[in-house]
């Protein structure tokens, strides 16, 4: 998808379309992120710690259970 900038005030501004909104769940009240390593501009919802936690607790779960069984698999 190519967009370009639009004249906002004395800013510049991308218009997202509703499909991409929907597929990532970002309303007007989301927050986004914003970030750039210098020739990539990303921008991101603002991701949810309590989620992030539950991710990592599951992942660290799991890694424990079969931990050595995925090792063998990768080798």
């Amino acid at each position: 998808m190519i967009k370009k900038l639009t004249k906002h005030g004395n800013s510049l501004a991308i218009i997202i379309d509703r499909a991409v909104l929907d597929l990532l769940k970002i309303d007007a009240d989301t927050p986004l992120e914003i970030s750039t390593d210098g020739q990539v501009l990303v921008i991101a919802p603002v991701r949810d710690k309590a989620r992030r936690n539950k991710f990592r607790k599951a992942l660290e779960s799991a890694n424990r259970k079969y931990g050595r069984a995925l090792k063998c698999l990768a080798e």
